[in-house]
């Protein structure tokens, strides 16, 4: 059986890719608060408001106040308080950059691979301190255009900005339902827990050789 062709593009999720693992820090801030470390995660799955709430953030609908105040009374509603650090702030300060993942993003594009991040924001400025412009020819965040993953139409967006089909590109990302929503378009899927497993997958596609020729998307 031939073997498919190597992906000639690259999308990636920002939070648990590029970043130390969300579930982690949703793990650590829910037992911190809770004692359930499963209480955050059980909280939108379960609360109708709460996943309400989570989705017209993450789409633009509703700014980080107005969010935050409604997980907060949610949150209180099933007995648990975030305290002062709320629960935006509260699980961003447990995440840190990858700094292998932004190595190996850098590298992709010093080699003319196309690059894109693919991101579901949560927070008015979760990519602060990052230099977006130096990991990603584009960003495509689900509160500037709209629609979150795995909606199509974020993948879509992606491919038509970098210019490439989706069938020419992969998609890295900790959480297989987004995989499975890129998928529909023909998109393969790398799924990421460990950076340096998926570096090594990278460097098989993307190796110096592989990667000549390939053309580097000018905005």
């Amino acid at each position: 059986m031939a073997h498919a062709p190597a992906p000639r593009a690259v999308l990636t999720d920002f939070g648990g890719v590029l970043t130390t693992s969300v579930i982690d820090a949703f793990r650590a801030f829910s037992q911190e608060i809770s004692g359930d470390p499963g209480f955050a995660t059980g909280l939108f799955r379960d609360d109708d408001e709460a996943a309400r709430l989570l989705v017209e953030h993450e789409c633009g609908r509703m700014a980080e106040r107005e969010f935050e105040a409604g997980i907060v009374a949610r949150m209180r509603h099933h007995g648990v308080d975030p305290g002062a650090q709320g629960f935006v702030r509260g699980l961003q300060s447990r995440l840190r950059p990858d700094t292998a993942m932004l190595d190996a993003m850098r590298g992709l594009r010093a080699r003319g691979v196309p690059v894109a991040i693919v991101s579901n924001s949560l927070g008015d400025d979760c990519y602060r301190g990052y230099d977006l412009a130096e990991l990603a020819d584009v960003v495509v965040a689900s509160g500037e255009v709209g629609v979150r993953k795995p909606a199509r139409r974020m993948y879509t967006i992606a491919c038509e900005r970098l210019g490439v089909a989706p069938e020419d590109t992969v998609m890295i990302d900790d959480l297989q339902q987004n995989l499975d929503g890129a998928a529909r378009l023909g998109i393969r899927g790398l799924l990421h827990s460990d950076g340096a497993e998926t570096v090594r997958v990278l460097d098989g596609w993307f190796s110096p050789a592989q990667s000549r020729g390939l053309r580097q998307v000018t905005l």
